[in-house]
């Protein structure tokens, strides 16, 4: 089983737990055996002028530090890397490149595109018409062509501004994929979405008739068009709260049962990035 995740967030971002320290989640994946992390936290980004998504300029340079004493303690245990989770947008291309000069990992968590006037669109909060979505592809594959990610973080991200999965989305889902392969970048099976969903703040499933219905990501349209490329592909655990970590083994096999086990036996999976 893959023993490595290059997606974890910290409290700088405001919505991770605010009382979580960096060594705190370190201390974590040492318990459950992971041998290599990243800590891959929302970048600082002017454009993004939401509260509480994102680091501040002004702890880009604590975070950096602490990830590389937490390198240096834990030397011994665990390999700990440093990056950032980045969006693409055109025009960002030189401050993309200045955090990734200064990361050993970056995840590309496209969450927003620009809209005709510049204005961002922002994933979750508003409705995707098919072309959205194509920018949304595009973006993607923009930030392969321009070499900025390591791994292509919850590329079905976009279900979340769809009411169901059709052409439009398959067609999408083909060139998330088509862009994948050819520029060997892998996708990111992406497992936070199912902590939300049935573990958050409990750390056991939710009593009576569960069902993944209503789960927008991981999408299982999505992967198993996915299962027919030659792609590679990560599990992501996306960690933002305490005891997350802690539940990697059921955060698998839930996906296995929202996805199709048929399915996940078709992707390869690989043993690191």
């Amino acid at each position: 089983m893959q023993n490595f995740n290059y997606h974890t967030h910290t409290y700088r971002c405001g919505h991770a737990d605010l009382d979580m320290t960096d060594e705190e989640y370190v201390l974590e994946y040492i318990k459950m055996g992971f041998k290599k992390i990243a800590f891959t936290d929302h970048c600082p980004q002017s454009i993004d002028k939401r509260k509480d998504v994102r680091m501040e300029y002004s702890e880009k340079e604590e975070y950096k530090k602490s990830i590389k004493s937490l390198k240096e303690k834990y030397s011994d245990k665990i390999e700990i890397e440093f990056g950032y989770e980045v969006e693409y947008l055109p025009g960002e291309e030189e401050f993309i490149n200045e955090l990734k000069n200064e990361s050993e990992k970056i995840i590309l968590g496209q969450h927003f595109i620009y809209d005709s006037n510049k204005n961002l669109k922002i994933l979750g909060h508003e409705k995707y018409t098919d072309e959205d979505l194509k920018v949304y592809a595009n973006y993607i594959e923009k930030a392969l062509e321009l070499n900025i990610p390591n791994i292509i973080a919850h590329p079905d991200f976009f279900m979340l501004s769809r009411d169901e999965f059709g052409h439009a989305e398959t067609e999408i889902t083909k060139k998330i994929c088509e862009s994948s392969e050819k520029y060997n970048v892998p996708l990111e099976l992406n497992l936070r979405n199912i902590y939300k969903v049935k573990y958050k703040n409990k750390i056991a499933p939710r009593k009576g008739n569960f069902t993944w219905d209503k789960i927008a990501y991981p999408c299982k349209e999505f992967w198993n068009i996915a299962k027919d490329y030659n792609i590679k592909v990560v599990y992501g655990m996306d960690v933002h709260n305490r005891g997350q970590i802690l539940l990697w083994n059921e955060l698998i096999e839930n996906a296995k049962e929202i996805i199709g086990e048929d399915t996940i036996n078709k992707l390869n999976f690989i043993e690191d990035v």
